[in-house]
């Protein structure tokens, strides 16, 4: 219903739910949120995940999505703050360790402690791609090219994922490896032309497939 412009409708079909716990009220409010992700309303779903987390306070998965939302927000400290409260409540979130160095070194900001962070989430969850992909990145931003094309490649080789495909790409692009970098972002773009983090880098390095 909210893909087909029907929000306002999507979000009271939800709310209308029964609720016999606090188990399906705390889903109900995931729910809604996911809705509002899946159309782009950060803001509304920040808010509900706001009063969600005063609700259930130190509920770890509801205090992760805040800070996705956040993050699509940019607000970068409210993010950290409360990526550091995941971590902090559950120090083996590998989800939230990989968060918040890849969000520093996607802003080329604190290589070093970004690194630290996303070596502790792979450490908690070997060769997770995504988690790989994140290493990877962050040793091309500290200017490790050799290091982050292997990286890369791996984590792309485990999941071709239209964002790792970005990453890989740009990679090589850079690298002078213009014809494989093509390449890796056609296969990107032909299993999600929609990829907001594939387009952006298309566009930013002006590449034409």
């Amino acid at each position: 219903m909210a893909r087909q412009g029907k929000l306002k409708e999507a979000r009271e079909l939800i709310r209308k739910s029964p609720e016999k716990s606090d188990d399906d009220v705390r889903a109900k409010l995931l729910a809604e949120a996911q809705v509002l992700r899946d159309v782009k309303q950060w803001s509304e779903a920040n808010k509900v995940l706001a009063s969600a987390n005063q609700r259930f306070p130190d509920d770890v998965d509801l205090l992760y999505e805040q800070s996705m939302m956040s993050e699509k927000l940019n607000r970068l400290d409210e993010m950290e703050r409360l990526l550091r409260r995941v971590i902090e409540l559950k120090p083996d979130h590998h989800h939230a360790h990989n968060a918040l160095g890849y969000s520093l070194a996607e802003r080329n900001m604190r290589l070093p402690e970004a690194k630290a962070l996303i070596e502790k989430a792979l450490a908690i969850a070997p060769g997770e791609p995504f988690i790989t992909d994140s290493l990877g990145w962050v040793e091309y931003r500290m200017g490790h090219r050799d290091e982050a094309l292997r990286l890369l490649r791996d984590a792309y080789k485990s999941r071709p994922d239209p964002e790792i495909a970005a990453h890989l790409g740009e990679v090589l692009w850079v690298s002078g490896q213009r014809d494989e970098a093509r390449r890796v972002l056609r296969e990107g773009r032909s299993r999600d032309a929609t990829n907001d983090v594939l387009r952006e880098t298309l566009a930013r390095l002006r590449v034409d497939l």
